[in-house]
């Protein structure tokens, strides 16, 4: 729970000029599968109920990683018959299923699928993140001319300056010295594949490795360090956005790291843009469209995902080359203010939401 806010049926504030509602959900940590879909079921149930008592606005617009929302918002939007907007930033139910938490020929994810694809073809408007992602859709039915690409990016009006020194960083953060440092940032979860940096740790001792966020993996991880007293891996609860610039200065590199699995083919993680504006190397355990990004601009090495191996040796060809670590540093932070800039790309999105 965020400090100042209570998990109450119905409360409403105002942010920027614009007028926030939260209602009742069911808050559950995100370490189990059945737990966390009882928390999205109890928003899809709470946010319809509500939302249809508000007052009718001109369009309604719902971004998924989660479905069960994208249920509520679409209801509503029929209710009120107003037109019903998607973004889709993951694909579900099919991650479920990639992932091993359902199987395909369930009962729950066969009536899934078939939700989704009558809500995809009754959208008024789907924006995706990849191409990949708009010819999945095409090739599943829905009518090319509603689905337009916007990719993630990266909010230049938020701070890129520290307030602190790299010393007091690693003290509060109890790294002992000032060694070559990979950090992953995020969400720590199943399909992340986060267990490949134990095993590097493992393979090369004189790396730190910074695992900073939260998710249903977390506690295992943490538990398999100890287990195998590994010493150079470091686990930083999640963080504010100025914590992060802070420990940046003590990064060497971000890993932005994704289970090989064909689903994240489609999917474009927003962490590689925070490393790009952050002028850090990437190192990309990613495959697709996200990968050939990092590879067209010269902004990171690639990493076979879930290879500790490959890991390993992309870390040493970093920390033995100074100059190219700078160089991969100055090629991200050009493209994504060129062609990632947040700002821009809500503009485009503004102007296709005011064609309906």
């Amino acid at each position: 729970m965020f400090n100042g806010y209570k998990n109450k049926i119905y409360q409403t504030e105002k942010l920027d000029g614009i007028k926030i509602v939260r209602v009742w959900t069911y808050i559950a940590k995100n370490e189990r599968f059945f737990l966390r879909t009882l928390d999205f079921l109890s928003f899809m149930i709470s946010s319809f109920i509500f939302g249809i008592f508000l007052k009718k606005h001109d369009k309604i617009i719902v971004s998924s990683p989660q479905f069960l929302p994208v249920i509520s918002g679409f209801l509503i939007a029929k209710f009120k018959k107003i037109p019903f907007i998607l973004e889709i930033r993951d694909l579900w139910p099919e991650s479920i299923v990639e992932l091993g938490a359902l199987k395909k020929d369930s009962i729950i994810i066969k009536s899934l699928f078939s939700i989704s694809k009558y809500i995809y073809k009754k959208s008024a408007l789907i924006v995706v993140v990849t191409k990949t992602l708009k010819e999945y859709l095409v090739e599943y039915g829905i009518n090319k001319n509603k689905i337009i690409v916007i990719e993630n990016g990266f909010n230049f009006e938020r701070t890129l300056k520290s307030n602190v020194n790299k010393k007091i960083v690693r003290k509060k953060y109890n790294i002992p010295n000032n060694n070559f440092t990979i950090s992953y940032i995020g969400t720590i979860g199943m399909s992340h594949g986060i267990e490949v940096i134990l095993e590097a740790a493992v393979l090369i001792k004189d790396v730190n490795f910074l695992i900073i966020g939260e998710g249903s993996e977390k506690q295992k991880l943490k538990k398999e360090s100890s287990r195998k007293r590994i010493k150079n891996v470091f686990f930083i609860d999640n963080i504010s956005w100025q914590e992060i610039i802070n420990i940046n200065q003590i990064v060497s590199a971000n890993l932005v790291h994704l289970r090989n699995l064909e689903l994240f083919k489609t999917a474009i993680p927003s962490k590689i843009f925070e490393s790009m504006a952050l002028k850090k190397p990437i190192l990309a355990g990613l495959i697709g469209e996200c990968l050939e990004i990092i590879k067209s601009s010269n902004s990171g090495l690639q990493v076979i995902p879930e290879n500790a191996s490959s890991l390993v040796n992309e870390i040493v060809k970093l920390k033995n080359n100074p100059i190219l670590c700078d160089e991969l540093s100055k090629n991200g932070f050009v493209l994504v203010n060129e062609r990632y800039n947040r700002k821009i790309l809500a503009t485009k999105m503004i102007k296709e939401i005011e064609k309906l």
